[in-house]
């Protein structure tokens, strides 16, 4: 495949190698030889070693734990490019770390998440693309082109080979995801539920209430992150105590800190489907209820189309 006005060339981090190769089996490429690698004080080091000059290049990088050293890699592979004259560069960040810091959650606190998009502009970005925004405004912190996938139809599409949809109800785990949840359920023709909990501190909550009636239903909860788990087992908790039947969870990115797979493992969520839009860890391999969707098909589809100026939204018509 070629870009519209020149070569379409593939850059990796050390964030997810796996799902950058898939991505560029995807588009029948080879990924872009590069040096990637640390200094003895962990100073990080690029080498591009493949002509790039005039090329459309998409560097494939996940800002994951350890989300500053990914992050650091993506800018030093942005300004490295640059400087190689690359005609365009698109930074594919499958999953954009410090997203949850969007807004000022406090007095003399940061909005992080504009600092990130100015760091990934002033390094020689030209665009963004992204999956599973955590808060679509931070889309409006860039300056340059921003798309932002969504993998509602990757987990449509396991939903309805996997589930009587008759007895399927959709659940938002909190009240600011209900947008997400109710996008989902419209596309399999789902009912909606809402829990409503309260957060106590950061990393724990506590479920009140579930509003809609669950009893006898398969539950679905919808997010976008699932980092602690406690959110998910609380829920899970609420709605099997409400009568539901069985309790699933499709969630983009498992960032799962800490002791999240053994708190998921233990709990009575049926099964926790995550994408691998973050690399899973071998906890989560092994996890016997924790289940890897691949998103690089999707992502390959999107980056072919950029590079030969077609529509990107029409993927999610």
């Amino acid at each position: 495949m070629s870009a519209k006005n020149g070569s379409i060339k593939l850059v990796a981090g050390n964030s997810n190698p796996a799902l950058a190769k898939e991505i560029a089996n995807g588009l029948n490429l080879t990924l872009t030889k590069a040096i990637v690698r640390r200094f003895a004080d962990m100073e990080i080091f690029v080498e591009i070693q493949e002509n790039v000059r005039g090329s459309d290049v998409f560097v494939i990088q996940s800002t994951s734990f350890p989300a500053n050293d990914h992050l650091m890699e993506l800018l030093i592979i942005t300004d490295a490019l640059r400087r190689a004259s690359a005609r365009r560069i698109t930074a594919v960040v499958p999953y954009f770390g410090y997203a949850r810091q969007d807004r000022k959650a406090g007095p003399r606190t940061p909005i992080s998440a504009k600092l990130v998009a100015n760091l990934i502009t002033h390094a020689g970005a030209d665009r963004v693309m992204t999956l599973d925004l955590h808060a679509g405004q931070i889309q409006g912190f860039f300056d340059i082109p921003t798309d932002n996938l969504y993998a509602s139809p990757v987990m449509v599409r396991d939903i309805r080979e996997r589930f009587d949809l008759a007895n399927v109800m959709v659940v938002s785990p909190d009240v600011g995801g209900v947008v997400r949840a109710r996008g989902l359920a419209k596309r399999i023709n789902a009912p909606l539920a809402i829990i409503d909990k309260r957060r106590e501190r950061a990393g724990e909550s506590e479920v009140m209430n579930v509003i809609g009636d669950v009893a006898g239903y398969t539950c679905i909860l919808v997010d976008d992150i699932v980092d602690s788990g406690g959110t998910l087992v609380n829920a899970a908790d609420a709605l099997l105590a409400n009568g539901a039947k069985e309790v699933y969870a499709y969630i983009t990115h498992g960032v799962l800190s800490g002791g999240a797979v053994t708190r998921v493992t233990s709990s009575r969520l049926k099964e926790l489907v995550i994408t691998d839009s973050i690399q899973p860890t071998e906890a989560v391999i092994k996890s016997p209820n924790i289940r890897t969707l691949p998103i690089s098909a999707l992502i390959a589809e999107a980056i072919g189309r950029t590079a030969a100026e077609e529509s990107v939204s029409s993927l999610f018509d």
